[in-house]
């Protein structure tokens, strides 16, 4: 069959190879129609229907009220105010271009709620946000976090933010984007997203670019290191990774809004779905099935099967994803696997490697949500139309974060096998292109959404979501890191609530306590261990180790890392013998709820940040 790209162009569609695309012109679409016709193939010998999900058309101010909800911040409309004042310590954490972004959904949800004359109070958004001025009258500098205006208690809570320490990048630079060191390769996780596009943008006005905004062809981008160290996502504590969530969404709202593209979460109508089996099943229930069999699994049981049954044959194989298995022969192993997985009785000899590699992406396209989630799938589509590949890299970033534990853990055990594919691209002639085209259809043509509307939108997309697919494998490293103005932001909001907290408490035990009790309680506090700490020193526990505390001096070059092997090396018999990469040193307390390290963070710099913390040595199952 003829694959030329001219004549596969459906009626009205446009193909825009500017821009963003600029990188994908040299690349074939071969790859992509091929993938597209087996999998149209796979579904004319699928004789079972399979339910569309339908999107639900909103109401009005209906998807502004949802997106407040999943930000944390519905109580602003609820009738209970139980929690106002801790949103009103998380809102005044925000910068400019996220204020922005909340403020204009209080707005919509205002009006909306004033048209159909809801009894309970609705707040004028002036009464969330008050801009604060300077003598003269000015609006203070855009890219401070925002002030939040209590009625009661608005002097209180300025007198108690003015000597909060923790940078959010934007507000300790007049020009961000000009006079930090970071180069156009590399990803500013110190300064908001949405703050850096501001910027730019106003400083971009009057001048014109070619080739995508100024990016230049094949750009490769770099994470530059982090001396209190790089945060993944899996290293924070859930309550932390609950803040995490909402200002990952609130900011990414944010840089749709300050580069002008719409960004809208679709809701999927509920559909009965397949309560036991392995193919089009729901992530959930296949985990809740395969975590009876493995307790503490994460991935299901079936993908990471496929995955190893590829590699055992070897990851050399000539065309390796891109040359299908026999359909039918899929099928029926397909069957056969609904029948025979569970019960460890499938014979796995019978399975040929291109075979597996179909069942593979087989298993992703037959989710009956798809992978990427229906609530994001079209945003994450819509990353090739931002203007940069560096805030497409941003974009992205965002949205790995916002996407379920399952999803986000089953995406990357994915993307990590598709690299190991690219990696031995010199003898199985998939590079990073070919792997990007292939796997795009899987991922973002879903089934379920609709064939109509995927027929005509095929090669308008085409380009763009292999784009997306490519930066996804490239830079997944990145990709599953939480930006360092994220974490200082939460750093801030757990100060903050510390404060309140301890405020509250002094004041109910005011006249219950007599000064000999405060001082025999501090003693019964003060461990003999802490009282010795002298100043820039810390005391590491190890309870699972040989050596269960040591006292340990800061030094500029301390590194994590350091502190771990030092433990390491004190041996006994006594104790479970444990290997470097097994082991890692946390940071908790104080500012944070608890933090994996990274080996190469330095001790020195995230004391400073975080004089109160506790430092742990600890394995993650811990």
């Amino acid at each position: 069959m003829n694959h030329d790209d001219s004549r596969r162009i459906p009626d009205g569609a446009s193909f825009d190879r500017s821009g963003s695309q600029d990188s994908l012109d040299a690349m074939s679409l071969d790859d992509f129609w091929k993938e597209v016709e087996n999998i149209h193939e796979t579904r004319g010998n699928n004789h079972e229907e399979r339910q569309a999900i339908v999107v639900k058309e909103p109401d009005e101010g209906e998807l502004e009220e949802e997106w407040l909800k999943e930000a944390g911040l519905s109580n602003l409309f609820a009738e209970s105010t139980g929690d106002s004042q801790e949103s009103m310590v998380f809102l005044s954490t925000l910068t400019r271009t996220q204020k922005a972004a909340v403020e204009k959904r209080v707005e919509t949800v205002t009006q909306t709620l004033r048209k159909k004359n809801k009894h309970h109070q609705i707040p004028d958004v002036r009464d969330i946000f008050r801009p604060q001025s300077d003598p003269k009258g000015k609006v203070c500098d855009r890219s401070e976090p925002s002030a939040v205006r209590t009625t009661e208690s608005k002097n209180e809570m300025q007198d108690e933010t003015k000597d909060v320490k923790f940078s959010l990048g934007a507000n300790e630079q007049k020009s961000p984007l000009g006079d930090t060191p970071f180069s156009e390769t590399d990803i500013n996780l110190e300064i908001p997203f949405a703050e850096q596009a501001a910027n730019l943008k106003d400083n971009s006005v009057g001048k014109v670019y070619k080739d995508g905004g100024g990016d230049t062809l094949h750009m490769n981008f770099r994470l530059p290191k982090d001396k209190t160290g790089t945060t993944k996502i899996g290293d924070l504590a859930p309550q932390d990774m609950k803040k995490v969530y909402s200002l990952a969404l609130i900011e990414l709202t944010a840089l749709y809004d300050v580069l002008g593209t719409e960004f809208k979460q679709q809701k999927a109508a509920k559909i009965k779905t397949k309560d036991c089996g392995l193919f089009g099943v729901p992530l959930s229930v296949l985990l809740e099935q395969d975590q009876k069999k493995v307790p503490g699994t994460k991935i299901p049981l079936i993908f990471q099967k496929l995955i190893s049954q590829i590699e055992e044959a070897t990851l050399e194989t000539e065309g390796l994803l891109r040359i299908p298995g026999v359909a039918t022969r899929v099928k029926s192993l397909c069957q056969e696997l609904e029948a025979k997985f569970y019960e460890g009785t499938f014979n796995w000899e019978n399975v040929k490697q291109h075979d597996a590699a179909s069942l593979l992406k087989l298993f992703i396209r037959e989710l009956p949500q798809p992978l990427l989630t229906v609530e994001y799938l079209k945003a994450f589509q819509d990353v090739q139309n931002l203007p940069r590949k560096k805030q497409q890299l941003q974009a992205l970033n965002l949205l790995v974060i916002l996407l379920p534990e399952a999803n986000r853990d089953t995406l990357k055990v994915l993307l990590e096998f598709l690299q190991r594919v690219i990696d031995h691209r010199e003898k199985n002639k998939m590079t990073l292109n070919n792997v990007a085209m292939v796997m795009a259809p899987n991922l973002f043509t879903f089934q379920g959404l609709g064939s109509k509307n995927i027929e005509q939108s095929e090669f308008a997309m085409a380009a763009g979501t292999a784009n997306v697919m490519r930066f996804m494998i490239q830079y997944q490293k990145l990709l599953w890191t939480i930006p360092k103005f994220i974490v200082n932001q939460v750093r801030k909001q757990n100060t903050e609530n510390q404060k309140k907290e301890k405020k509250d408490k002094a004041m109910k035990k005011l006249l219950k306590k007599m000064a000999y009790d405060r001082e025999k309680h501090e003693k019964q506090d003060k461990t003999p261990n802490d009282a010795d700490v002298p100043q820039g020193v810390i005391r590491v526990q190890a309870p699972h180790l040989s050596k269960v505390s040591m006292a340990i001096q800061l030094t500029e070059e301390l590194k994590a890392s350091d502190i771990v092997a030092r433990f390491l090396s004190e041996k006994s018999g006594n104790v479970q013998t444990l290997k470097k990469e097994e082991v890692f040193l946390y940071e908790i307390g104080g500012n944070i709820g608890e933090r994996c390290l990274d080996d190469d963070t330095y001790m020195k710099d995230l004391y400073q940040l975080n004089p109160n913390a506790e430092w742990v040595i600890k394995s993650k199952q811990s």
